[in-house]
């Protein structure tokens, strides 16, 4: 399926971000220690379709934010950009045969579960299809042939997430965690439990029931009064957990790794402390350079290494100007 974001967003955005695209492509090309070594080689020619597949449920609004950034891409590239997601692995390779079946000229996939995917995307790259992975999969990208992974490296990013709360002299951390048995969720945890330095705690919950995401936390609080800070790597669930601490009369500092517009209004009112901001519409959107610049120049970005966006904070000396471009869609 496609969709379009506002011709004012794609005017504000272009420019920029395809000048950023150039230098770094100028940087790396075949043969110099990039990933394109590892997979079939692709005559340049036109890039004209690309399949992006992604991981998440039907409730997770930050990735729409990744969307917006691809389809936004496709758009001023003038490239057919077409996005699928499945939260369940076994269905997203599905999706990725499927694109390879339709032999599309180039392959986005985000991969949190990478153990059922593996299979399918060496197809891809068997067949010359040119793979970019995105948000996650960072150790894995190069090992499956794909020309470069966009994303933020997640246990850094908690850390220095966890390390800020730290400072800000919280002593004891929930961690609220949607993603079980993901690689992402793993990674998270131990960032913020390495950077917090203190005692933490975790919460599993389901991102699809929110009211059961609420009760979760609000036992987690009232059953252990010395938790001062909570952390949560969703918005929504970040919004609950505001909700929560509220009814459990705890006064606990809540923080969030990616933002919404409930987010936003939380740190603007002063019942959250910070988020971090990830920048998922680079997410989105670089894949789509990148592959455009592979398929035509035969360049390549990051020499090997990950081209990481974010992350960024959140509070109230900036909550203003960063509000726009939440509202907007593109944060």
């Amino acid at each position: 399926m496609t969709t379009t974001v506002s011709r004012k967003v794609a005017r504000r955005r272009v420019l920029p971000l395809l000048a950023l695209g150039l230098v770094l492509a100028a940087c790396s090309a075949p043969g110099t220690g990039g990933r394109a070594q590892d997979r079939a080689p692709v005559a340049a020619g036109a890039l004209r379709s690309v399949a992006v597949v992604t991981q998440s449920s039907p409730s997770d609004a930050f990735w729409s934010v990744l969307k917006n950034g691809a389809l936004a891409a496709g758009k001023q590239l003038g490239i057919r950009v077409d996005y699928y997601t499945n939260e369940d692995p076994h269905e997203q390779a599905k999706l990725i045969d499927n694109a390879v079946a339709q032999r599309v000229d180039g392959l986005v996939v985000s991969m949190a579960y990478p153990e059922p995917l593996r299979a399918s995307i060496k197809r891809a790259v068997a067949a010359g299809i040119p793979v970019v992975t995105t948000n996650s999969g960072e150790a894995e990208s190069a090992a499956l042939g794909a020309i470069g992974h966009v994303g933020q490296s997640e246990r850094p990013a908690a850390a220095a997430i966890g390390k800020r709360l730290h400072d800000a002299g919280k002593t004891k951390l929930l961690i609220v965690n949607h993603m079980a048995g993901q690689v992402s969720a793993d990674n998270q945890i131990g960032g913020a439990t390495e950077g917090f330095a203190n005692p933490t705690t975790t919460v599993m919950v389901d991102i699809n029931n929110p009211t059961d995401v609420q009760s979760r936390i609000k036992a987690a609080l009232e059953a252990d009064r010395s938790i001062d800070a909570v952390l949560s790597f969703n918005a929504q669930i970040a919004a609950r957990s505001v909700a929560a601490a509220q009814e459990a009369h705890s006064t606990a500092a809540i923080a969030s790794t990616t933002l919404n517009t409930e987010v936003i209004d939380a740190i603007r009112a002063g019942t959250m402390l910070f988020a971090a901001d990830p920048q998922q519409y680079e997410q989105g959107y670089l894949p789509i350079v990148m592959l455009q610049l592979y398929k035509s120049n035969l360049d390549t970005v990051g020499g090997g290494l990950p081209i990481r966006t974010g992350p960024g904070f959140v509070d109230k000396s900036n909550v203003d100007e960063i509000a726009k471009l939440v509202a907007q869609g593109t944060r």
